[in-house]
């Protein structure tokens, strides 16, 4: 099996190492007019791809870009079940931005600025040498203490000017699947890319994950910055990212096999896991807000055009916190904010105190 594993892991590094064979190489593919190439080749480290895990960390000693879940979940079978039908079930990671660096510790392990430059959110140290154990029970800007989780995304810039987001950003824990109450916490040191930088525009908008692409004003469904955004709004973007585990593996060489989004049972309007994938996680929605307006000819992301955008989720969750929140809010049918309390069920109580923590 670790031999499978490792000629597999050669397969991808070889195949992906062919596209990355230069900056101007990715930019032409992601952008072929003139002006996008050179916007693209602004950006720091626009050269970054999905690389294959080729580098041993403190998670992956073996550097083969398969880290086991220990233990593994086994003998799941997707749930097909209608349960009793509730609009929201889901609850709010209100998550601040902690620091920007050419840092990816999922697609670079211990290679400090080889990425594109990144926007950090959640845990305060995340950077190239970031593993679980660095990682789990650190500080946060994340309103629960117990979200200890690595969240990270392109950098967004205006003309050379860095934009961050201000404030807590919202990020979504919801049901993918119709059977909401199937839902269980992520395993620990689950780690994942959603969407890929050098995707291009009709790839953005067939991604799985697409929800309204990027939007101001009244202007949404974009595939790239829209051309200009009205006085006093901002630049939002929603990503969602795939919630069915295979059960095996914490991370794998292209950072998105072990994951898959759920399905349309057929003959139904129901969302079930595929059976590849059996467990059935939170849906994370990246909901994201760059206070720019004006003119947004010279926005663009670390990673290229608006069509680049892609991030990354590291769970260092506190496990009972994890638990507590997705059972009350998620199982339980409810639209909790951070604190796990739903504003329209005041009966059904919070799984958080005021402090954010558990009772």
């Amino acid at each position: 099996m670790r031999g499978t594993r490792k000629f597999s892991a050669l397969l991808i590094s070889t195949a992906l190492a062919a596209t990355a064979l230069g900056v101007g190489s990715i930019v032409t593919a992601a952008a072929p007019d003139a002006a996008a190439t050179t916007v693209a080749a602004q950006a720091p480290h626009s050269g970054h791809s999905m690389a294959a895990s080729t580098r041993a960390s403190g998670d992956d000693p073996d550097g083969d870009g398969y880290i086991p879940a220990n233990p593994p979940v086994t003998g799941v079978t997707p749930s097909d079940r209608t349960p009793t039908p509730r609009y929201f079930h889901e609850f709010q990671a209100n998550c601040s931005v902690t620091h920007t660096a050419p840092d990816d510790p999922i697609v670079y392990p211990g290679q400090s600025g080889r990425s594109h430059d990144h926007t950090f959110m959640g845990n305060t140290s995340t950077d190239a040498h970031s593993v679980t154990a660095s990682l789990y029970g650190g500080d946060t800007v994340c309103k629960a203490p117990g979200d200890a989780s690595a969240y990270w995304m392109p950098s967004l810039f205006k003309d050379d000017t860095k934009v961050l987001p201000t404030g807590p950003q919202v990020i979504y824990y919801k049901a993918g699947v119709t059977d909401y109450t199937s839902v269980r916490p992520f395993p620990k040191g689950l780690r994942y890319v959603v969407g890929n930088p050098t995707q291009s525009a009709a790839e953005f908008r067939a991604h799985k994950g697409w929800v309204e692409g990027w939007e101001c004003g009244d202007s949404f469904r974009n595939v790239d910055f829209p051309a200009n955004c009205p006085a006093g709004t901002q630049l939002n973007l929603r990503m969602q990212a795939p919630s069915c585990w295979d059960g095996r593996y914490l991370d794998t060489p292209d950072h998105q096999s072990h994951m898959a989004y759920p399905q349309v049972k057929p003959g139904t309007n129901d969302n079930v896991c595929p059976a590849s994938h059996p467990v059935a996680l939170p849906m994370i929605e990246f909901k994201m807000a760059f206070p720019v307006d004006g003119d947004m000819s010279q926005v663009r992301l670390a990673s290229g055009r608006g069509h680049s955008f892609h991030y990354d989720f590291f769970n260092a969750w506190h496990e009972p916190t994890l638990r507590a929140l997705v059972d009350h809010c998620i199982v339980g049918g409810l639209q909790c904010d951070a604190r796990g309390y739903d504003q329209t069920h005041p009966e059904a109580g919070a799984a958080l105190n005021a402090d954010y923590r558990l009772p």
